[in-house]
């Protein structure tokens, strides 16, 4: 039978906006869910005209376009965790205080702020989240130094973090701190570590865009109902999306391939390039490299070539030596005046 007709039980609590499949299953086990007035067991799937209780509550069936579902955009602030627990202080559900019971789709850091979606709606989760389906999110980020043509070039060519190298992305500088990057990843602190591996601390990082959604107006705090035409655009852009995770990994001989020819091209650079300058970038001006630019402007780019100055040794208690081999030596006196 297909899945219109008859569907997993926990697939169909979640559906239905009650809680994630994992916590119907815990609540299956706990002997809190009953169809038709029967206990059931993990895995029983729920026919047609079947009635689904959760704590004597019945759970309703998902419309078939989805008109229950809730899709929201939120402007998280700086200190809000995208948790659903809720006796974790500061979390997202009771910062929002909805009347439905909605989830976050993916997350941002306590320290991050900016654009997050949250919904009833389990399917979409997935397909908005997942790597390979490559949906864009934007983010703006503030960083402790000025920024270089390097680190712009690492960051776009991907930076080696957690195992794994970074997709190519799109970096735009905006300032000489600021610059705005494009993700379709969604790694672990993935910005941030991307930076602290090239040697820059993030001090403010907001996302800014979500495929075609934007913060727009949405001051921090705010949350606002998704537009028609903005699910639209979503479920459009998601239709042939996967729900389902694809290895994305590189293998571990490519992974290290990669970072070593990353690697040598870095130090070339470094070599060629003793300073980073642009139109937004500056000059950086590392501490020991003045005194050796010093020393390049008068004797050229190799150090090598600089000359060493030589000790002398004056044995005082030396007899003067007429030998050829100090004939045209200057001849020190050794009487005092």
């Amino acid at each position: 039978m297909s899945q219109d007709i008859e569907k997993r039980l926990n697939k169909f609590i979640s559906d239905s906006g009650h809680c994630s499949r994992r916590e119907a299953d815990k609540l299956i086990e706990q002997n809190r869910v009953k169809i038709n007035g029967q206990v059931p067991e993990l895995g029983t799937k729920v026919q047609p005209g079947d009635e689904v209780f959760v704590d004597g509550k019945r759970i309703n069936k998902i419309a078939e376009n989805k008109s229950d579902r809730i899709y929201i955009a939120y402007n998280k602030p700086t200190g809000i965790t995208c948790t659903t627990e809720r006796d974790v202080y500061g979390n997202i559900i009771d910062a929002i205080r909805h009347k439905e019971r909605i989830f976050p789709i993916g997350r941002l850091d306590k320290p991050s702020e900016g654009l997050i979606f949250l919904t009833s709606d389990g399917d979409i989760v997935n397909k908005i989240l997942r790597a390979e389906n490559a949906h864009d999110k934007e983010y703006r980020v503030t960083v402790d130094q000025p920024l270089s043509e390097r680190f712009v070039d690492r960051m776009q060519r991907g930076v080696p973090i957690l195992d794994t190298i970074t997709k190519p992305c799109v970096v735009k500088v905006e300032s000489r701190f600021v610059f705005t990057i494009i993700l379709t990843q969604g790694l672990n602190r993935q910005i941030r570590r991307m930076c602290e591996y090239l040697g820059y601390e993030v001090t403010r990082l907001q996302r800014t865009r979500i495929m075609n959604v934007t913060l727009n107006n949405l001051k921090a705090g705010q949350w606002r109902n998704l537009s028609e035409k903005e699910m639209a655009e979503i479920n459009t852009a998601v239709e042939g999306s996967s729900k389902t995770a694809v290895n994305t990994t590189l293998p571990k001989e490519q992974q290290s391939t990669d970072q070593t020819n990353s690697d040598k091209l870095s130090r070339q650079r470094k070599a060629s390039e003793p300073t980073a300058s642009g139109a937004y970038y500056g000059k950086v001006e590392r501490s020991g490299n003045a005194e050796r630019n010093n020393r390049n402007d008068k004797y050229g780019s190799n150090d090598r070539t600089v000359p060493k100055a030589k000790k002398v040794f004056v044995n005082k208690n030396a007899k003067p030596s007429t030998s050829s081999a100090t004939i045209n030596r200057p001849k020190l006196s050794l009487k005092r005046k």
